[in-house]
């Protein structure tokens, strides 16, 4: 039987975010990684800045493949009201470390759906991660694995930081890059996932 589904579009060329689709059995017709400015306006706090950025790639996205089913997504990490980079070099993610050492953040991922019938779908979903009080030792050990490049907040929690987490509420899968209950639910909801 052929499949009358519209192709679905990833607006991200993240291999983790391909991995968490596999999981749901989903393979990505198209790929189209956007290019657009991350940078945070003026005052942006981590969840409304999450939320602009994955509508902004959804658009850029559907602008590219019109007929097809785009999902976007962007992940934040943020301590308080402060939105923490995508570590880029060495001193960015032992800042970030150093910041989240012992102490609360939280990682937002904002998942739109962009349809060909022009509608947009959003969810934005949060989890809470501490970190144990690092070291110095064990900062300069994650550093030295270049794990946290491109990582937002300078870590990843699929790979050597996961040791160091000591309390995790909410979605694992967000943390890594696309909550994979809420994503399925919105594929679900428009009847492109089976129920």
């Amino acid at each position: 039987m052929a499949d009358t589904r519209p192709p679905l579009v990833l607006a991200s060329a993240s291999p983790r975010r391909l991995d968490l689709l596999a999981r749901l059995g989903i393979v990505p017709e198209r790929v189209i990684a956007t290019d657009i400015d991350e940078t945070p306006y003026k005052g942006e706090i981590p969840r409304p800045h999450a939320a602009r950025l994955a509508l902004a790639k959804a658009e850029a996205a559907a602008a590219l493949a019109p007929a097809g089913i785009v999902l976007a997504a962007d992940t934040v990490v943020g301590v308080g009201r402060r939105i923490l980079p995508k570590a880029e070099t060495e001193a960015q993610a032992r800042d970030c470390l150093a910041l989240m050492s012992g102490r609360k953040h939280r990682v937002i991922t904002a998942v739109v759906l962009a349809l060909p019938d022009g509608r947009r779908l959003k969810r934005v979903v949060a989890s809470d991660v501490t970190f144990q009080r690092l070291t110095g030792q064990q900062v300069e050990d994650y550093l030295a694995s270049g794990e946290w490049q491109g990582k937002a907040g300078g870590y990843a929690i699929q790979g050597r930081a996961e040791q160091y987490i000591r309390f995790l509420s909410g979605s694992h899968s967000n943390v890594v890059g696309l909550p994979l209950f809420e994503t399925a639910q919105l594929l679900r909801g428009i009847g492109w996932l089976r129920p």
